[in-house]
C-alpha cells in the first residue's frame, strides 16, 4: 500500500521531453527540438536523474527551446515556498520533507485525499501564484491562451511511491541533503511535518 510519495518537478527547461535518460512525456511540440531525438517516456517509479547520458546533446537540445530554461533565484525560491504554504492550508496536504533548488523540487508527501498527480498541481499552481503576487515570476509578460503567464515549471513530474516507513526515511534522508549536495543551505521549513519514525541526521556539512 502507498503511504507516501516522493514528488519532483521541474523548472521549465530543466528536463526536456526527449531527454536521453528517459522523461515523462509521450510528444514533443517543437519541431526544432523533435530534431534531437522523440520524446523517451518511462514509466519508471525510481529516479533517472544519474543515468548515463550524452551531456554535450542534452545541451544543445535546451538551445531550441522557445524561452530561456528557469534558474530560480534565493528570492523566488522563498516565493515557491511561501505558494507551498498556502497548498498546505487549502488542501490540508502533509509534508515530511521539502527541498526547493534552481531547476528543481524535491518533496515527501503524505498520500494525498486524491491522485498524487492533482496534488503536485496544485502545489506548483499556488507556487506560480506567489511568484506572480511578489513580482518575481519568470513570465510575466509571457501570456498563455487562457490569459495566465507562461509556467515556470516543465509539465508533469516524477511520483516515486513509499511503500514502507523504511522508503520514507530513506526518501526524507535523501530530500533532506539535495540541497547540500548543491553546495546549499539545508531547508527546514517551518511547514514540514515531522515523521512519527525520525530520519537519520544529515551526513554533510556545508
Amino acid at each position: 500500500m502507498v503511504l507516501a510519495y516522493h514528488v519532483i518537478f521541474t523548472a521549465y527547461g530543466f528536463w526536456l521531453p526527449n531527454d536521453p535518460r528517459g522523461s515523462w512525456s509521450d510528444t514533443i511540440r517543437s519541431w526544432e527540438l523533435l530534431r534531437f531525438g522523440p520524446a523517451t517516456k518511462t514509466t519508471t517509479r525510481a529516479s533517472v536523474a544519474a543515468t548515463s547520458h550524452d551531456h554535450a546533446a542534452r545541451r544543445a537540445a535546451k538551445q531550441t527551446l522557445k524561452y530561456n530554461p528557469v534558474s530560480f533565484t534565493d528570492s523566488q525560491i522563498h516565493a515557491i515556498a511561501d505558494g507551498f504554504v498556502s497548498a498546505i492550508a487549502r488542501s490540508k496536504f502533509t509534508l515530511h520533507a521539502c527541498s526547493i533548488l534552481p531547476t528543481h523540487v524535491h518533496l515527501v508527501l503524505d498520500r494525498p485525499r486524491y491522485e498524487v498527480e492533482k496534488a503536485r498541481n496544485q502545489l506548483k499552481g499556488q507556487a506560480s501564484k506567489a511568484l506572480l503576487q511578489k513580482k518575481l515570476h519568470p513570465f510575466p509578460d509571457i501570456i498563455q491562451r487562457n490569459n495566465q503567464p507562461h509556467s515556470p515549471w516543465a509539465d508533469e513530474g516524477w511520483d516515486v511511491y513509499l511503500n514502507t516507513p523504511a522508503d520514507i526515511t530513506r526518501a526524507i534522508r535523501y530530500v533532506q541533503n539535495n540541497p547540500l549536495k548543491e553546495h546549499r543551505p539545508a531547508q527546514p521549513w517551518s511547514f514540514l511535518t515531522p515523521y512519527p519514525i525520525a530520519p537519520a541526521p544529515l551526513t554533510t556539512n556545508v
